[in-house]
């Protein structure tokens, strides 16, 4: 298993991603067809004139697909620089083409410089899981819970331990090599974060929603592989296998990635 990084190597990290994508999808995960089924799943739970706060919002990409489907009020927020400024230079490309009203700000999760009770989502994407330690997690997620109104939603879509080992349990099964967490992220673990949210958020639903995608990406994809005598590549998201998997229900609890959705007390 790699070092962990620190929290200085993770902004480091982040920043030198934002520098070599700029705009595209692949500075925040190289794994393009997740984020559209993230992007999917987030959408069937905003509407309308809702106040939206996007947390660790990175280049703006999923921000800027959000305000595109919606008539809402959104802000994105990102700790890194460069990255607010890859998400401004896209809202310019985007000027007068948005149903929303969108603005990008620097911006801590730890720290946020919001009012109480201000919004009436929360999206968290992936930003969780990049703080390097559960204590940082913790008052994250704090902060998270304190900007939300009354009866308003947290939607957090991370990484989680639990899905991580069921998905390594299957791999195992069929010889293959176990995934490693990588240095910059400490994938959550559901029990903590649902404890930690319940005195102000009740969880509403756990949405497995990448699980076919993950068997079929991670799983059947490097078996394949395999029995072709090592000809694929199954480390590339973009080939048809994988944008085929991405239409798929979800079925079973093999996915790293999924979407708590928690409602505020």
């Amino acid at each position: 298993m790699p070092a962990k990084f620190s929290l200085e190597q993770i902004r480091e990290f982040w920043t030198q991603q934002a520098a070599e994508h700029g705009q595209a999808p692949s500075a925040s995960w190289s794994d393009r067809m997740v984020i559209e089924m993230e992007v999917r799943e987030i959408l069937k739970r905003l509407s309308n004139g809702d106040h939206i706060l996007d947390v660790g919002c990175a280049n703006g990409y999923s921000t800027v697909q959000f305000a595109s489907q919606l008539s809402a009020h959104i802000r994105g927020v990102d700790n890194i620089p460069e990255m607010i400024a890859q998400a401004r230079k896209r809202l310019g490309d985007f000027h007068g083409q948005l149903g929303s009203s969108v603005e990008f700000a620097e911006g801590d999760v730890m720290a946020l410089r919001e009012p109480p009770a201000a919004y009436d989502k929360v999206v968290a994407t992936r930003v969780i899981i990049n703080l390097g330690a559960w204590a940082r997690q913790q008052t994250a997620l704090g902060e998270c819970a304190r900007v939300l109104k009354r009866g308003g939603m947290l939607l957090l879509s991370e990484a989680t331990i639990q899905g991580w080992r069921r998905l390594n349990e299957f791999r195992k099964e069929w010889l293959l090599d176990e995934i490693s967490i990588p240095p910059f992220n400490q994938y959550l673990d559901e029990n903590l974060v649902i404890d930690s949210l319940s005195p102000d958020l009740e969880l509403v639903e756990l949405v497995n929603f990448a699980s076919t995608y993950y068997v079929g990406t991670r799983v059947l994809k490097p078996l394949l592989s395999r029995a072709l005598g090592g000809t694929i590549d199954v480390a590339n998201p973009s080939m048809e296998w994988n944008r085929w998997f991405s239409q798929l229900p979800p079925w079973g609890d093999y996915g790293t990635q999924k979407l708590f959705v928690f409602r505020k007390r």
